[in-house]
């Protein structure tokens, strides 16, 4: 049982242009191509950011290293605040006490700043000098900075 394959007729290919659907297709394929390429790149600028927000914040606590210790805290102080409002804009920097303790600990993921040494970044700053452990609070401010990503 063979067919007879003579009575078949040659293939065609459809007529080029007539077909709108390939045209929709293509467009479809640059446009999900051009948006891959823009969150590619937001993300990519994105980590840029973060890495540079990371290099500037440990540059900023190494140049605190060299101060006296009040001038130090209050050093160290400011550039916590730089760095909030880098990473979590201009409402996250503005608050005061508990509300800072808070952010900073949401912002870092840790409880530093409202139960650690940290507390004397927070509200120390305006009470009478205390023995603070300023190795720990450089140690703990580098380890921090130092896991901000992007």
């Amino acid at each position: 049982m063979n067919p007879d394959l003579t009575a078949l007729r040659g293939l065609h290919l459809p007529p080029a242009g007539g077909s709108v659907l390939q045209g929709e297709i293509i467009a479809a394929i640059a446009v999900g191509f051009a948006a891959a390429l823009i969150v590619g790149l937001a993300r990519l600028l994105q980590a840029r950011m973060r890495a540079t927000v990371r290099r500037a914040a440990l540059n900023g606590l190494k140049d605190t290293s060299g101060l006296d210790p009040e001038a130090r805290l209050t050093a160290q102080a400011r550039l916590l605040r730089r760095v909030v409002r880098t990473l979590s804009g201009d409402e996250a920097a503005t608050v005061r006490g508990t509300a800072w303790a808070a952010t900073l600990d949401r912002t870092f993921s840790t409880d530093f700043f409202s139960r650690g040494a940290g507390q004397v970044l927070v509200e120390g700053l305006y009470r009478r000098p205390a023995a603070a452990d300023l190795i720990a609070i450089d140690s703990e401010l580098a380890r921090l900075f130092s896991r901000i990503r992007g």
